[in-house]
């Protein structure tokens, strides 16, 4: 077993009823592990006492740690650096949906710490002046990585390497470059030897070369190495695929349901390589709709405990780069095996849903199946189709044109019942950037989002939910996707918000009343500040088998099932419908689920981390040579130290400094996301759409600065509160004598400097 196997393992017995502390030897005798495998158990207990899950007694007996990994006056975190040298701490093993503060740390006492590692921090007393508690990391539980992308450089006789990002302020010394025959500007892989920390510098050495730094290739490499992403399959697991596809016969099992006959189609983007859902559809002679979703049945050639398993868990999830997919199982099985082609025979995990003409879910049950799929369309040809049904019925065919129709009519019924319902749909258009065959930035698209995306979405989710339900009315633990509701201050802070824009909006701990704020922007100046607002106040979705619900899709159940070939947590539900349908007791272990969940959560945030990353360092790259080009942005975030702009055509996203915003001096409100000019009134509010011009790109520290083409200008101004009758003059009078007379005290502070030095 692996080393997270081993500590679910060594949990499992520590926290058993009743168990007494022994001494890690004794442990492994109870894992009838012995030799190497003791080793290894002493090496695990070594580890999850590190990092407070366990403790020793006296007798160096092993126990549960204190509740929450905590000691008095401790917590244990993941810090992250900022580039000035000072971070924050975010405390972990709360609840998904617990509040938590991020534990302020000064550069001082920072330590080594790098960005992800796991530390123990002492907390000190909360100053008065800061907004939350303050301390000093004493201890470095875990490491979150010790290998670094950089660009390779010499200065006075010395070699060095900038680390890529913010994680170093400064750069590393290396030692002995020559034996990789590095040369300068070259992208390298490095390994820490000492951290650096304010007291000493740091030192690593160079175990790959990547290439020149702009060579094709070399910056999604450099994020692959970052982000430790996979890349070859192990061995063994290629001989499972191979061996797989040797076994696979076309044909149908007696113990599977034939759907060989039914018009069964898939629609998928015109660039889809695998396809893991199909759908049927009929209505009956009461009107009632009897839906079919066919998944892709991965879990039959994905064995528990096999090397394909081994790899599809450890990876977690396929990774979407921009010029490329890492997936999460060879191609010869998402590609192929498993892949719904149209006229192939294949194996198929079926979810059959019935519902009244209204949509009214009426029952669902599961089978093993095995279809053909009829035909293969794009979203594009079910629109093409939608917009003139009758050229599209002579292009399609009768049957599928007629399926088609009952589609689309069954989907908006749906959609429009799941709104009723208080589901909740922000309105945030999505661009994609374009690349040439070099993998450089020659251009963006919107996605669009049409009926035909609707169309699958509805079902989707449909099924989604309708299995979550089947395995929880059987009270068999699961994997859900857990969604927390927004926090009460969060929610507060919108209201603040909205409020300041002139709208009405009543409680927004409703659902309702925050999707009939949505509704109403719709279309306005208005949505862009509204919908990214939201979205802020939004807590992120996670797996794991707490009972939560999902908030946005407004359901008290729901699951991952229509993506078992490239996500992990789908494979795990298609066996336990496996399970369902053989009558075989499901194994369950809660604290070993919440386990995988928080694996899978975490490779699912890295994935998105590193598409972000890359796409952010090619559109870096676009601009290099574009400095003053000018572009309308958004702005999506608001600090004391300036705007985060995202252009609208071009999904580069960057800062505008307030230092840049020389027409005043500026102040922040948090609660209503604004900077705020003390002497002209002139607000930049999130949401706003502002004119801005490329200032400076930093490849390497991946930063991208903007200024405002106009500083008093907002292209879109949203309408604002009156303030006549309330005093205007007299605020931005004292406001302006406030702005003078922190200049005045900054010239005397210089001036006291400067005598100082004389």
């Amino acid at each position: 077993m692996d080393n997270n196997q081993l500590e679910q393992a060594i949990l499992e017995l520590v926290g058993r009823p009743g168990y007494q502390a022994i001494k890690p030897r004794a442990i492994a005798r109870r894992l009838q592990m012995d030799g190497e495998q003791a080793k290894a158990v002493k090496q695990a207990v070594k580890r999850l006492v590190r990092q407070r899950v366990l403790a020793y007694d006296a007798g160096h007996r092993v126990r549960l740690a204190a509740a929450g990994g905590q000691q008095r006056g401790c917590v244990v975190g993941v810090f992250q650096r900022t580039s000035k040298g000072y971070g924050f701490v975010r405390p972990r093993n709360g609840p998904p949906s617990a509040e938590v503060e991020d534990i302020y740390i000064p550069a001082r006492k920072a330590g080594d710490a790098a960005t992800g590692d796991l530390v123990l921090v002492k907390v000190g007393r909360r100053r008065k002046q800061e907004p939350g508690p303050r301390g000093q990391i004493i201890e470095i539980l875990e490491r979150q990585t010790n290998r670094f992308v950089g660009t390779y450089f010499e200065a006075g006789g010395s070699a060095y390497v900038q680390v890529d990002g913010t994680v170093f302020a400064q750069p590393v010394y290396v030692g002995d470059p020559g034996a990789k025959n590095v040369r300068r500007d070259d992208k390298v892989v490095i390994e820490m030897i000492r951290f650096p920390s304010p007291a000493r510098e740091g030192e690593a050495v160079i175990v790959e070369v990547l290439g020149p730094r702009g060579k094709p290739g070399v910056d999604t490499l450099s994020v692959i190495r970052q982000f430790d992403l996979p890349e070859a399959f192990a061995l063994d697991a290629l001989e499972e695929a191979r061996a797989a596809a040797a076994q696979f016969r076309e044909s149908v099992p007696d113990d599977r349901l034939d759907l060989t006959a039914e018009t069964i189609i898939t629609i998928d983007p015109i660039d889809a390589r695998d396809f893991d859902d199909a759908i049927s559809l009929v209505q009956t002679e009461h009107g009632n709709w009897r839906l079919g979703v066919h998944i892709a049945d991965v879990a039959y050639f994905v064995r528990p405990d096999s090397a394909l398993d081994r790899e599809a868990r450890n990876r977690g999830t396929s990774v979407y780069l921009p010029d490329r997919v890492i997936p999460m199982l060879p191609e010869l099985i998402s590609n192929g095996l498993a892949s719904l082609q149209p006229g192939k025979l294949r194996y198929a995990k079926s979810v059959f849903m019935d519902f009244t003409p209204e949509a009214v879910p009426l029952g669902a049950e599961m089978r093993s199946s095995v279809i053909r799929s009829t035909k293969r369309l794009t979203y594009e040809q079910v629109d093409e189709f939608l917009a003139d049904p009758e050229t599209g019925k002579k292009q399609l065919g009768a049957k599928v044109a007629a399926l088609l129709r009952r589609m689309h009519t069954l989907a908006m019924t749906m959609r429009r019942r799941r709104m009723e319902l208080g589901a909740l749909e922000l309105t945030m258009p999505e661009v994609k950037i374009d690349l040439d065959t070099s993998g450089r930035v020659v251009g963006a698209h919107v996605v669009p989002y049409t009926e035909s995306h609707q169309i699958i979405e509805e079902f989707m989710l449909a099924a989604n939910q309708a299995v979550a339900q089947l395995l929880s009315q059987r009270g068999i633990p699961f994997l859900r996707r857990i969604h927390p509701p927004p926090a009460p201050h969060k929610l507060r802070a919108l209201g603040e918000f909205v409020k300041d824009l002139g709208l009405d909006a009543d409680d927004l701990r409703s659902r309702f009343e925050l999707q009939r704020l949505l509704r109403s922007v719709a279309g306005t100046p208005h949505q862009y500040a509204v919908n990214y607002a939201v979205l802020r106040a939004m807590q992120r979705a996670i797996y794991g088998p707490e009972d939560e619900g999902h908030y946005a899709l407004a359901t008290e159940c729901y699951c991952h099932f229509t993506s078992p070939i490239r996500r992990y947590p789908d494979l795990t539900v298609h066996r336990l419908f496996d399970t369902l349908l053989t009558g075989r007791k499901p194994r369950s272990d809660i604290e070993e689920l919440a386990a995988l969940g928080r694996h899978c959560s975490q490779r699912e945030q890295r994935a998105e981390a590193a598409e972000r990353d890359l796409t952010k360092l090619k559109l870096l790259a676009y601009f290099a040579d574009r400095i003053g080009e000018e572009m309308d942005a958004v702005i999506t975030g608001v600090e004391g130290f300036g705007l985060f702009v995202q252009g609208v055509h071009l999904p580069a996203e960057g800062l505008v400094h307030v230092d840049s915003l020389s027409d005043d001096y500026y102040r922040l409100d948090r609660t209503t996301h604004t900077l705020e000019g003390y002497r002209s009134g002139n607000r930049f509010r999130l949401g706003d759409v502002v004119r801005v011009a490329v200032a400076h790109v930093d490849l390497e520290r991946r930063e991208l600065d903007f200024r405002l083409v106009q500083p008093k200008q907002i292209i879109r101004s949203p309408q604002r509160r009156s303030t006549a009758g309330n005093g205007a003059a007299e605020l931005y009078a004292a406001r302006s004598k406030a702005a003078k007379q922190v200049t005045r005290k900054k010239t005397a502070r210089r001036a006291a400097a400067r005598k100082r030095k004389r």
